[in-house]
């Protein structure tokens, strides 16, 4: 039974198997992509520490007395971190959150693994969404992201300014605002008055000063909210501006099935409805959907009934964006149902994500309150918890990024991972300026092992990461690079903007330029490789000279 209040939330970490990070995430029963490591730290990592940092940590239960005469209780600690992954995946991805120190350092409880028997590698996140075990383990308000994201804004924020929006009371001040303030009835009760909406969190991606041509963008179009619809925040001094200003998602789709609709239609088709209905509209290219996802309890439901649905950020964020405007799409969608009816087959079928696109704009004007199907339900037996009469359409907001700091990406290829891996490296270490002024990103020490540096070698420590018990031989070069625990750097190798993973040995006078270089591979002497890509445990044979190749293990060969 979901909780009783708007501040619980619990955070869904998609573990998925890294197509486009395919040399090295060839064996995801051995390494799957989550363990990646992204400055020297598990992939994985990173999103755990947002929940942690966003607050989302889990719930104490109080169970039986041990003694009831000393009052001393037995507390269960409930995760409300949940990652989930493949059943291929779960036994490397249990064993790293048990033995490696970065995921071992965190504090308890510890997070839980899901691992439903009928997930596949290729399902449609909404299809995840829909399994049993996944189903059982959304218990209230959730956090939904990837095991990918690397995001330095404030999680508690993004969740208060989610919470503002969602409880607006009805009445007008002097100006024609309305107040947010936090409900004075129950969760459920407000909740049948009107169903909270979503958000989305979308992050500059082109146009950047550390700005990936291979970094994929989407396509959306916001607009700022109306007058009554910002909330006021009321405190004891007076309003509270929230700390992060929302604008109403409108459309939401990837530019490249942009790309294909304007290839179709000789240009981008706009319809009236869209502009006459929301007259203040910016429509942005070089953004990209973080999928960073806000989503009220009862989402949960609606994915399980729509049986349609494939993807959450296409099918349900982009549709949910799109019946703001789009008159009669939000009921086909479900987003006024009550889900405690039986649902029909013909209900069941009447909706299709593909009839969403962009050129399938409507012309009409919409009134929002003509767009609610539901009925007051006939049976007074049932609780609040468990019957929904809903008024209004709910919204799904988003939340814009602009510029490149705080530091937000997805490494979800191998040309961000090397520039993230190269950004994080270059964060001042803990013992350089303290920890309550180091990035949460950073790491103790540049350098782990500084007994292995032998001298005289040259290692640029404002712009390198060593990890432990990295041995670096006497005329060696490293600049601007990250390399593994347990990697050994031969006499007279150079290394310049290049991650080596951990075991790595580059034999003497090997040069190293823009290259990522997998688990225990070992690169030939003399070899030249520039914006090369090596496969785990590959070896290079001696005096291999390539550009811009990647290197499998199963091929013996290059690509």
């Amino acid at each position: 039974m979901p909780h009783a209040g708007p501040m619980d939330f619990q955070a869904l970490i998609l573990c998925g198997p890294g197509g486009s990070l395919n040399t090295f995430t060839s064996r995801p029963e051995e390494y799957p992509k989550c363990l990646i490591q992204v400055a020297n730290r598990p992939m994985v990592f990173y999103a755990i520490d947002y929940c942690r940092r966003s607050g989302v940590t889990g719930k104490s239960k109080s169970s039986c007395c041990l003694d009831p005469l000393k009052r001393v209780w037995l507390v269960n600690y409930i995760p409300d971190i949940t990652l989930i992954t493949p059943p291929l995946s779960f036994s490397p991805l249990r064993t790293a959150l048990d033995q490696n120190p970065y995921l071992t350092s965190f504090y308890s409880p510890s997070v839980s693994v899901v691992a439903p028997k009928d997930l596949e590698m290729t399902m449609g996140t909404a299809e995840l969404l829909r399994l049993p075990e996944v189903q059982r383990c959304i218990t209230t308000n959730f956090l939904l992201l990837p095991c990918d994201l690397i995001c330095e804004i404030p999680g508690e924020s993004i969740l208060e300014a989610w919470i503002a929006n969602q409880y607006i009371d009805e009445s007008s001040d002097s100006k024609g605002g309305r107040h947010a303030s936090p409900p004075t009835t129950s969760y459920f009760d407000r909740q049948l008055q009107a169903r909270s909406g979503g958000l989305a969190v979308y992050y500059q991606a082109d146009k950047r000063e550390d700005s990936i041509q291979e970094e994929a963008t989407d396509f959306i179009a916001i607009a700022p909210p109306l007058q009554n619809e910002a909330p006021v925040i009321h405190g004891p001094e007076g309003p509270i501006i929230p700390r992060f200003s929302l604008s109403k998602l409108l459309v939401s789709m990837p530019m490249i099935t942009i790309k294909e609709k304007m290839k179709e239609d000789k240009g981008l088709l706009i319809r009236h409805s869209l502009v006459e209905n929301c007259p203040r509209i910016r429509m942005l290219t070089t953004f990209r959907d973080a999928h960073i996802y806000v989503f009220p309890y009862w989402v949960k439901d609606l994915v399980h009934l729509q049986r349609k649905l494939e993807s959450i950020s296409e099918d349900l964020v982009g549709t949910w964006a799109k019946s703001a405007w789009q008159k009669g799409l939000g009921d086909k969608l479900g987003l006024t149902k009550n889900f405690n009816e039986d649902i029909t087959p013909t209900q069941e079928t009447e909706f299709t994500p593909e009839s969403t696109h962009t050129g399938a704009f409507v012309d009409k004007l919409i009134d929002i309150r003509d767009m609610s199907t539901t009925k007051a339900s006939s049976n007074s037996d049932l609780h609040p918890e468990q019957s929904y009469r809903y008024t209004e359409m709910p919204q799904i907001l988003a939340y814009v990024h602009r510029g490149s700091t705080p530091f937000i990406r997805r490494v979800d290829n191998t040309g961000v991972l090397l520039s993230t891996s190269l950004f994080l490296a270059k964060l001042p270490s803990v013992d350089e300026v303290g920890r309550k002024e180091a990035s949460p990103f950073a790491h103790a020490h540049k350098v782990a092992y500084p007994e292995g540096v032998a001298s005289p070698s040259t290692v640029t420590k404002k712009d390198c990461l060593l990890g432990e018990n990295v041995i670096v031989a006497s005329g060696a070069v490293i600049k601007e690079s990250v390399i593994g625990a347990n990697c050994h750097i031969a006499g007279a190798a150079r290394i310049i903007r290049c991650v080596l993973m951990e075991g790595v040995v580059v034999e003497s006078r090997a040069e190293l330029t823009g290259c990522v270089i997998g688990r225990r591979a070992q690169i030939g002497r003399e070899s030249v490789l520039k914006g090369c890509e090596i496969q785990d445990a590959n070896v290079i044979p001696k005096a291999t000279n390539a550009r811009d190749e990647k290197f499998m293990v199963s091929e013996d060969l290059c690509v």
